[in-house]
């Protein structure tokens, strides 16, 4: 991982960190130049392998939300380990020149940017001829292979501090706060990338630059399958939430025909929030999930959603209706249905609005359904409206108070309605745990909320 100074544009900071900045790549460049030996160099094919395979990583480098995953860090430390501090800093440097020309970031953070690539490198470069002088140990025995490992996860913090440093400036964050939220995480890959490491280095003392080109070429291999990868993944994040959009596009007509059925019949629009509390009130009574509620609550505010084509001398009720206009009530069911499953993820929703009118006696409609082969959901919603239908003003009937309407709703038991459902609800009735006022918009508008909860809801089939 190579971490770089975030974005932030401030004249002030900007000013301190360009000039810190390039004080510490001036002094780094001079160490380097004072540190810098001809045998550094040599072989020359193993500088040029080492180069070509930061910039190329470089370039495959992959990315996600939050890490920038590329194996020049890997490249570099081979340069520390097997050239030595000097041409490891030119190697990071070259690297980092070709990032700042393709992201072209502000002045102050190229500086800073270079700086750290310029500084860890050659720490990096010098702890290891430090520590062979003083262990003795010979290039290609194990000591030496600890001793890079040790350099590389030395370096890699070097670099997160220098750039975690320059941050605080920024954004305030301090580097001990950094550390625990962005260093800490990916520590584990940072030790198997050093292990990946000190294995290439193993190999190369083993065979010479031909392993160092193979073990190039899997790196890149590897990094490049490894990004397209993540190209992939993220296409696939930006069609699901492309989708989701548009289910939240198709949610919201649904709720702006709610509410135009309001503005409309504002009886109706009322009638078909109540029926979704007490709909879902009892769906939780019944111990079914969370979504499973948040389905029957969607049939519930959606159940008569067909009536929006009804014209409003049958809508309103205004006169006697004739039996052409009970015949297109009767149809609202299947319309209602019909336009709530074009909205993907919602066929659960249409199955129950298409089966709210069904009766246990096979007398209801659209299809004469009996008994259990009326999904528990549909019966639920059958119960809700038929009870706010009779306390509610009403079209077609005049109200009742809630003590007839249990009564009413219990005379029909068995035959219309499901026994058990309307136990339940009457019990909610009778422990006040369920009650909807037809007067306070603001029920109204609580009901009507569910599309911010439901919009990505794809159930399988309940009830």
């Amino acid at each position: 991982m190579r971490a770089s100074v975030p974005g932030h544009a401030d004249a002030g900071p900007d000013r301190v960190l360009l000039r810190a900045g390039g004080a510490c790549l001036v002094l780094a460049l001079i160490a380097t130049a004072l540190v810098s030996r001809t045998a550094d160099w040599e072989p020359v094919g193993l500088f040029a392998t080492v180069l070509g395979l930061a910039v190329a990583s470089d370039l495959l480098e992959a990315t996600t939300k939050s890490l920038r995953i590329s194996g020049s860090f890997l490249a570099i430390v081979l340069a520390m380990a097997l050239l030595g501090p000097a041409p490891a800093v030119v190697v990071a440097l070259v690297t980092t020149l070709g990032r700042i020309a393709r992201v072209r970031p502000r002045p102050a953070i190229a500086v800073c940017d270079l700086a750290a690539c310029a500084i860890f490198p050659l720490a990096g470069g010098l702890l290891i001829r430090f520590l062979v002088d003083v262990t003795d140990a010979p290039p290609d025995g194990t000591a030496f292979l600890v001793i890079v490992l040790a350099a590389f996860l030395a370096a890699n913090l070097l670099n997160f501090l220098l750039i975690a440093l320059a941050s605080w400036r920024l954004d305030g964050v301090s580097p001990v706060r950094r550390l625990a939220t962005d260093f800490a995480p990916v520590l584990p890959w940072e030790l198997v990338t050093g292990l990946l490491t000190v294995a290439v280095v193993s190999v190369y003392q083993l065979v010479g630059v031909p392993a160092l080109v193979l073990a190039a070429a899997v790196v890149l291999t590897f990094q490049f399958l490894l990004r397209e990868l993540l190209a992939s993944q993220r296409r696939s994040e930006e069609l699901e939430s492309r989708n989701t959009q548009l289910r939240a596009l198709q949610v919201g007509v649904l709720a702006a025909m709610v509410q135009t059925l309001g503005l409309r019949d504002r009886m109706t629009a009322r009638h078909s929030a109540a029926v979704a509390r007490f709909a879902r009130e009892i769906a939780a009574t019944a111990g079914r999930s969370e979504r499973e509620q948040e389905i029957v609550h969607t049939a519930g505010l959606l159940h008569d959603i067909g009536k929006f084509a009804l014209p409003d001398t049958i809508l309103l009720g205004h006169g006697e209706l004739t039996e052409d206009d009970w015949t297109a009530i009767r149809r609202h069911p299947e319309d209602g249905a019909r336009v709530v499953r074009r909205v993907d993820g919602y066929g659960p929703v249409a199955d129950i609005i298409l089966l709210h009118h069904e009766r246990l006696d096979g007398r209801g409609y659209p299809y004469g359904l009996a008994g259990d082969e009326i999904p528990l959901f549909a019966r639920i919603v059958a119960v809700a409206d038929a009870y706010d239908v009779m306390t509610a003003r009403d079209s077609y009937r005049a109200s009742m108070s809630p003590a007839d309407a249990c009564a009413e709703l219990r005379r029909h038991a068995g035959t219309q309605f499901d026994p058990w459902v309307v136990e339940t609800f009457i019990s909610l009735l009778e422990r006040r745990e369920v009650a909807f006022r037809h007067a306070d918009d603001a029920d109204f508008e609580r009901e009507l909320g569910f599309e911010r909860r439901v919009r990505d809801v794809t159930p399988s089939s309940p009830g």
